[in-house]
């Protein structure tokens, strides 16, 4: 396929990975502000615990999103995948992140487990998230004439 048919697809797909590192940085501040008023046994605020399910739903509609325009963009212009690591990296991300949603629905006196699990989860996004840039960086060269 003819690149420049693409470039609305690379632009909206720069942006998404854009606003999930934005997310990711904003759900671990309030991540690591709702555990320091748990261990200091202070009250959550609602409306904090909201907005960190909100950011979270951006993230994961994000996350998804870029796994379809990496699908839609390589299988468009090479006529398959797996052409780099940045495939894995992204699979991986993208486990991660439905991982860490999953357990969040299930953090709750009863569940132990998922509060160990969520937090688990969110730091090894850290290095996925830095995975999937590294190997996106090298795939952005692909296309870049």
């Amino acid at each position: 396929m003819d690149l420049p048919s693409f470039l609305w697809l690379w632009r909206i797909a720069a942006w998404s990975m854009g606003l999930s590192l934005v997310a990711y940085v904003l759900l671990a501040l309030i991540g690591i502000r709702m555990l320091r008023a748990r261990t200091l046994w202070q009250r959550e605020s609602s409306w904090l615990r909201s907005l960190h399910y909100k950011i979270g739903i951006c993230l994961v509609s994000l996350v998804l999103l870029l796994l379809l325009i990496g699908i839609v963009g390589t299988y468009g212009h090479f006529g398959s995948l797996g052409h780099s690591q940045h495939l894995w990296a992204g699979l991986t991300t993208v486990m991660l992140v439905l991982l860490s949603a999953g357990s969040a629905t299930q953090i709750g006196v009863g569940h132990p487990w998922a509060r160990r699990i969520h937090i688990g989860a969110n730091i090894a996004i850290f290095f996925a998230f830095a995975w999937v840039s590294i190997t996106g960086w090298s795939v952005v060269q692909k296309y870049l004439p």
